[in-house]
C-alpha cells in the first residue's frame, strides 16, 4: 500500500479534489441562478439595450440629435430642474416627518408601534391613484380644506392648494414617508439599548447619547430610506399629473408627452437615458457616501 508524501513547496496531494469541489459547487450556483439570470437579460437588459439604441436613431439614421435639442432648448432645462426641485424639496420634508416619527416608533412599547406600523401600513397598500385623488378632493377650490377654512372665518375666497407645485409636493410627500420611515425604523431597533444606558452612565445627557449613539447607527437606515425616496421621485408621474394641473412638468410626463403626442420615441428614449443615468448618479454617491459615513468610519 503506497501514500502520498506531501513536502513543501508541492501542493497537497487533496488539493486537487478541494479544486475539482469549488468547480462544481460554482456551476451548481450558476445553475440555480440561471432562470433568474434568463429574466434579467430578457426583461431588463435587452430593454435597456433597446433605449440606449433608440435614443441615438433619427428620421436619417445615427445621430445625436434628440441629446442636442435637450441641450438647446430651454424647455428641457425647465423640466429637469423642476423635477430636480421637486424631488429634492420631497426629500427634505419626508426626511423632517420622518425621522422623528420612526425614533418615536422605535421607543414605543410592542403594542403601540405595531398600531404605529398599522397606521403607516395602511395608507402604503392603498393604491397610488386613490391618495392622489384623495388629496385632490381635499385641496381643491371647493375640497374640504377650503370649506373647513370659509366656515371658521379664517378666509373669505378659495385658497389655491391644487393644481400647482404646492399640491405635488404634499402629495408626494404622503406617499413616500413610508419608504423613508420603515429601512429607518429597522435601522432604529437594532441598536443595542445597553449603549445608550452606558452613554447615560458615563453622564451624556439625553441629547448626548441620541447625537453620539443614536445618529450614528441609524445612518445606514437613513442613507437607504433618502436615496429611495429620491430616487422614486424622481421618476414620479401620476401625482404631478393628477394634482399638478397641467402646471408641473416632470421628466417622466415629457416622455409620455413625447410617445403619445408627438410619436418620437428617439426624444423619449433619450430621456429615459438621460433619467437612468442620473438614478445611476444617485447611487453611486449613496454608496460613496456609505462608505465615507457608514457604521465603520462612524465607530
Amino acid at each position: 500500500m503506497s501514500t502520498a508524501v506531501f513536502t513543501p513547496g508541492s501542493s497537497p496531494p487533496y488539493a486537487h479534489g478541494l479544486r475539482s469541489d469549488a468547480v462544481r459547487e460554482r456551476l451548481s450556483v450558476f445553475g440555480l441562478s440561471l432562470p433568474a439570470l434568463v429574466l434579467i437579460g430578457l426583461f431588463l437588459v435587452l430593454p435597456t439595450i433597446w433605449l440606449f439604441v433608440l435614443s441615438f436613431v433619427a428620421e436619417d439614421g445615427w445621430s445625436l440629435v434628440h441629446y442636442q435639442r435637450m441641450i438647446d432648448e430651454p424647455a428641457y432645462a425647465a423640466v429637469f430642474e423642476t423635477t430636480f426641485r421637486v424631488s429634492l424639496t420631497v426629500t427634505l420634508l419626508v426626511i423632517l416627518l420622518g425621522y422623528p416619527t420612526a425614533y418615536a416608533l422605535s421607543l414605543l412599547p410592542p403594542f403601540w408601534a405595531a398600531v404605529g406600523q398599522a397606521c403607516i401600513l395602511v395608507p402604503f397598500w392603498t393604491s397610488l391613484l386613490v391618495r392622489t385623488y384623495a388629496w385632490l378632493v381635499l385641496l381643491q377650490r371647493r375640497g374640504t380644506i377650503n370649506t373647513a377654512l370659509q366656515n371658521i372665518g379664517l378666509i373669505d375666497q378659495p385658497l389655491r392648494f391644487a393644481n400647482n407645485e404646492l399640491a405635488v409636493v404634499i402629495g408626494m410627500v404622503h406617499i413616500m414617508l413610508p419608504f423613508f420611515i420603515l429601512p429607518l425604523y429597522a435601522s432604529l431597533k437594532t441598536i443595542d439599548p445597553n449603549l445608550l444606558r452606558a452613554s447615560a452612565s458615563l453622564g451624556a445627557s439625553p441629547a448626548r447619547a441620541f447625537r453620539d449613539v443614536t445618529l450614528p447607527l441609524s445612518l445606514p437606515g437613513f442613507a437607504a430610506g433618502v436615496i429611495l425616496t429620491f430616487v422614486l421621485c424622481l421618476g414620479f408621474y401620476v401625482t404631478p399629473q393628477v394634482l399638478g394641473g397641467g402646471r408641473v412638468t416632470m421628466i417622466s410626463m415629457k416622455i409620455e408627452q413625447n410617445i403619445s403626442i408627438y410619436f418620437d420615441w428617439g426624444a423619449a428614449s433619450s430621456l429615459g437615458v438621460v433619467l437612468l443615468v442620473l438614478v445611476a448618479a444617485a447611487l453611486g454617491v449613496a454608496a460613496l457616501a456609505g462608505r465615507r459615513f457608514g457604521p465603520r468610519s462612524a465607530s
